[in-house]
């Protein structure tokens, strides 16, 4: 488990960078580009699409294999940058390295089976988000796009191929000490949701360093993912979705895998076991619990317990709520 306050503080998995030397727009949003699905998607015609958006950067993230094409597409597009990976890393890795090259003060993360939906360039989106926090907020004079610039992450509504709405938006419940995530179709401007689903969504860049990305010792994209959006949660960041901004996926839709597995117990011990009261700690009586919940040995689950009330210590400031909130925090 990660002790530090961040992950970009260590040692990134090994990766090329090629091309991306110049610059696209000045809209103040760049793309990260993450790709699945190998040989089904253009790449050319995914990065075009992207182009016609108007993003300032664009970073392709290329997982490990052959790549005889981006040598040519580097010439064909001088404001891509390729991002290529030498071993298989994590969603949240990907996206993290992606991070690390980004310039611009915002980044919206896209899979190459998702694309904007026409008229919606990155011009059309900030007159709209302008439009949109002057409506919300007429006394804000000093800074009407505030509140989406200052917002950890916005999150876009997903559409399949048949204009349907796609349930994307997470409610959560405590239900006899647990926490159990609700999927709803997002229906309002600015609905609080759990978590970005499957990563998806406008960040911007400062917070999202504040808050450490995403992190790499949780391997199970679902819990690493929910790990990133309740932490945002309780360290007094929000999550929110926008209708104004609409893709479609032309890829299958999986509501992701929520296997009660290692990746859960570390999200279990970094996001549920913490109270806060002056500040976030694990209750010593918990270990016990921990040991029976897990069905490890002893010196195992004292070894991750330890390792957790450490990360949880050392980040303890930044806790501003603990999982007992969680319903008040998403709903008020």
């Amino acid at each position: 488990m990660n002790t530090g306050p961040s992950i970009f503080n260590e040692t990134l998995p090994t990766h090329t960078v090629v091309g991306g030397k110049e610059r696209l727009a000045s809209s103040g949003i760049s793309a990260i580009l993450l790709n699945r699905g190998s040989g089904v998607y253009s790449r050319k015609a995914c990065i075009v699409s992207l182009q016609e958006q108007g993003f300032d950067y664009i970073i392709s993230v290329e997982n490990p294999g052959e790549h005889y094409e981006l040598e040519q597409l580097s010439g064909l597009f001088p404001f891509v940058r390729f991002i290529i990976l030498k071993e298989n890393v994590s969603v949240g890795q990907m996206i993290n390295i992606a991070v690390d090259e980004i310039k611009s003060p915002l980044f919206f993360v896209l899979w190459n089976d998702l694309h904007l939906m026409q008229g919606l360039s990155n011009s059309r989106i900030s007159e709209k988000l302008l439009s949109l926090s002057s409506q919300s907020d007429p006394q804000n004079k000093k800074d009407p796009c505030k509140d989406w610039y200052m917002r950890l992450c916005t999150i876009p509504v997903i559409q399949n191929t048949a204009f349907e709405t796609l349930p994307t938006s997470f409610r959560a419940e405590i239900r006899h000490k647990k926490l159990e995530t609700i999927p709803f179709i997002p229906s309002k401007e600015g609905e609080s949701t759990l978590f970005p689903f499957d990563a998806v969504g406008i960040y911007n860049k400062e917070k999202f360093l504040k808050l450490g990305g995403f992190d790499p010792s949780i391997k199970s994209t679902y819990w690493q993912v929910m790990d990133f959006g309740l932490r945002s949660w309780l360290w007094g960041e929000d999550l929110r979705s926008t209708q104004l901004v609409r893709l479609r996926l032309d890829g299958e839709f999986t509501a992701g895998d929520t296997t009660i597995d290692e990746s859960y117990w570390f999200f279990f011990l970094k996001n549920l076991a913490p109270r806060v009261k002056q500040t976030a700690s694990i209750p010593h009586n918990y270990f016990f619990q921990y040991v029976f919940k897990t069905g490890k040995s002893i010196v195992q689950a004292y070894k991750e317990f330890k390792a957790a009330r450490k990360w949880v210590k050392s980040n303890s400031k930044s806790f501003k709520y603990d999982a007992a909130f969680i319903e008040h925090l998403l709903y008020n």
